[in-house]
């Protein structure tokens, strides 16, 4: 059975796909006045949600494969794994809090613009790495829906 979410498609094109939806998601979140608290909240809480399964498949499987696969991709991904901290720890304070809470439309304009730096380095320095080290991006890519679908269903 193929869902959404396990559609056969390789590695580099599942994470992108899912850079460009919390883009969307980020963008749609900008729009809402201050008096929309209540889609402020869901949509926050879909782009923690997103941003988290997102991590977790990059963290379990793919950096692991790339830092084996390519020598040259090792300080691209500590930096990777560096910034996915910080946007945990973010993403933390972010579900503990309300829209009414001072700083929370702030927290999230900092998340969106870390969130937009870590995207710009994975697809202008780490995919190319990626590309070219041999990496078999579309099985890659099966096992990162696989386990993307399990998280999803835990969650």
């Amino acid at each position: 059975m193929t869902t959404k979410s396990n559609a056969a498609q390789d590695a580099i094109a599942m994470l992108t796909a899912d850079h460009r939806e919390v883009k969307d998601l980020f963008e749609q979140y900008e729009k809402l006045t201050d008096r929309a608290k209540v889609s402020k909240k869901k949509l926050a809480d879909q782009i923690c949600d997103a941003l988290i399964l997102h991590a977790s498949i990059e963290e379990e499987i793919f950096y692991p494969a790339l830092r084996a696969a390519a020598k040259d991709a090792e300080d691209t991904v500590d930096e990777a794994v560096v910034e996915h901290a910080a946007a945990k720890d973010l993403i933390a304070q972010i579900q503990e809090m309300d829209p009414d809470d001072e700083l929370y439309d702030a927290k999230i304009k900092v998340l969106s613009e870390q969130i937009e730096h870590h995207v710009q380095e994975e697809e202008k320095e780490m995919f190319p790495k990626a590309k070219k080290s041999g990496i078999d991006l579309a099985a890659l890519g099966e096992e990162m829906a696989e386990r993307k679908e399990e998280l999803e269903q835990t969650s």
